[in-house]
């Protein structure tokens, strides 16, 4: 059975719509109960934001209760789990226990309009969903470096379009690729930032980016992984309305179809 946790973490983003995460966290994890027909466990969050520390903001909070709170709720969850965010930085636990969970042959389809491959000393803006997978590579700071870490290789980049030049290095060194047919993972974890989509499409995005994918086109890419054994994913950076989310019940539709105990 489907675990649906409700992450309404804020503190990884710092844009001028950051404050509204919790609540489209909330808005879409109510959509996403509606329609896989399962309870939806909320995962209690902070709304603090503290200092910028050694380059990353809110470090006090990001490493302190948010994240033991996410880490016991995925104590024993009994089968494959759906995240439901908060900002990009809610990945890092889940993920993290993925990867210990099911080895090293885990990938990740990472559908991001970002890579999220800066470390604490590149980012220009210091907010960590903009290093969060690069931390799950076991790189950056120590404090959220994950352990074990995905292996290089193993993941994804799909509808990613904006880079900064550190995460364009980390890409051309072979730390991620762009293709699925670049991979060779045994397991899958599907990773779904919003602005994946284009803003004229769901404009409830912390985050926009200008030519993004159709709502159709997620569903058409997602329904394509139907072939791997999917053991989580993530839907992260909305901040629409419970009117606004409600376009966005087939990409939750599919992620279902993905999110089976059995293949």
């Amino acid at each position: 059975m489907t675990l649906i946790n409700a992450v309404p973490q804020r503190q990884g983003a710092v844009g001028p719509r950051s404050a509204e995460l919790p609540d489209g966290c909330l808005a879409l994890a109510e959509l996403a109960g509606h329609v896989l027909g399962r309870p939806v466990h909320h995962v209690r969050q902070s709304r603090s934001v503290s200092e910028v520390d050694r380059g990353i903001a809110s470090r006090a909070e990001l490493t302190g209760p948010n994240r033991a709170a996410q880490l016991a709720a995925l104590e024993a969850p009994g089968g494959p789990v759906l995240t439901i965010g908060g900002d990009c930085g809610v990945e890092l636990v889940p993920i993290g226990v993925a990867r210990f969970r099911h080895g090293p042959g885990l990938g990740v389809a990472w559908f991001d309009a970002h890579p999220d491959l800066n470390t604490a000393s590149t980012s220009p803006s210091g907010a960590f969903h903009g290093m969060v997978l690069r931390s799950l590579f076991g790189e950056g700071d120590a404090e959220f470096a994950a352990d074990p870490a995905l292996e290089p290789g193993s993941v994804a980049l799909l509808g990613t379009r904006v880079f900064d030049p550190e995460e364009r290095a980390a890409v051309s060194r072979g730390l991620a690729v762009t293709s699925l047919d670049a991979l060779s993972v045994e397991k899958l974890y599907v990773h779904v930032d919003l602005d994946v989509l284009d803003p004229a499409e769901f404009p409830g995005l912390n985050y926009p980016e200008p030519n993004g994918w159709t709502i159709a086109r997620l569903v058409a890419e997602l329904d394509a992984l139907a072939g791997y054994d999917v053991v989580g994913a993530g839907v992260t950076e909305c901040v629409g309305t419970a009117r606004e989310v409600e376009v966005l019940e087939p990409v939750l539709a599919a992620l279902g179809r993905l999110l089976v105990s059995e293949k």
